[in-house]
């Protein structure tokens, strides 16, 4: 029975390092770089928040570089101020000017670097930095951003692998924007939103319409009113002036 106890002892330590080891080895490839949501429609805007965990128990993060696919050029690319944060956009010169909307670019946003001004990413923490990026493609299903992490102890951490055929996750996986085809009925990406932001205005502008109409009609019957009462009062006035000359005529008599 000794024995016994004594194995069962052995193997739940065993199990515990083992368990212990598993969960040290998954912390770091769970704790990447990532965006979200990781899914927008092709041909539209979408707004993306770029999540940074410091895996660091020493360290904090104090730079961010995020670069975005030459082959895929975005016109537009602007983060939101994220206070304690400078944010740079570098652009890139096009070989083949990128048509917008109607507009030739030929030059485009190509790279964010955020720089901490307060302390950075500390111990056990993270970080969200919103992007709004557009107008996205419509010939691919994803965009990858890979994205560079600087620690203040000078270490450099670079999330810039690609997804694999296979499925398994690399070792340091850049963030992966998946893109899906347009909800139908949508448009590209927000021109849903937009045509719906449109038909509210437009009911807007047949209430407004309508009420002025309204207006206006009460106003002329409040006019109409007027005039008469200013007809009757110019008749009532006649009237006694006459009354009055004829009375002041009987008594002279």
């Amino acid at each position: 029975m000794q024995f016994t106890t004594r194995s069962t002892r052995r193997l739940a330590a065993t199990g515990a390092v083992a368990a212990a080891c598993v969960i040290a080895l998954a912390g770091p490839a769970a704790a990447h770089v990532s965006v979200n949501p990781d899914e927008a429609e092709q041909g539209g805007y979408a707004t993306i928040d770029i999540k940074v965990p410091n895996e660091r128990d020493n360290a904090s993060t104090v730079k961010l570089e995020i670069t975005f696919p030459a082959d895929h050029p975005l016109a537009s690319v602007m983060p939101q101020p994220v206070p304690g944060w400078d944010v740079k956009i570098t652009k890139t010169k096009l070989d083949k000017p990128l048509e917008v909307h109607g507009r030739q670019l030929d030059e485009v946003p190509s790279k964010i670097t955020w720089t901490e001004t307060d302390g950075g990413i500390e111990p056990g923490t993270f970080q969200q930095f919103p992007v709004s990026v557009g107008q996205l493609p419509e010939d691919v299903d994803r965009l990858v951003l890979k994205a560079v992490q600087t620690y203040d102890n000078k270490e450099v951490v670079r999330w810039i692998e690609e997804p694999t055929d296979d499925g398994e996750e690399p070792e340091h996986p850049a963030p992966v924007l998946r893109l899906v085809p347009a909800a139908d009925g949508g448009g590209h990406g927000g021109d849903g939103a937009e045509s719906d932001s449109d038909a509210e205005a437009a009911s807007d502008r047949d209430d407004t319409a309508e009420n002025a109409a309204a207006d206006a009609d009460e106003n002329a019957a409040t006019d109409a009113t007027a005039r008469v009462l200013a007809v009757v009062g110019i008749v009532v006035g006649i009237g006694g002036i006459v009354f009055g000359v004829l009375a002041g005529r009987r008594r002279t008599s």
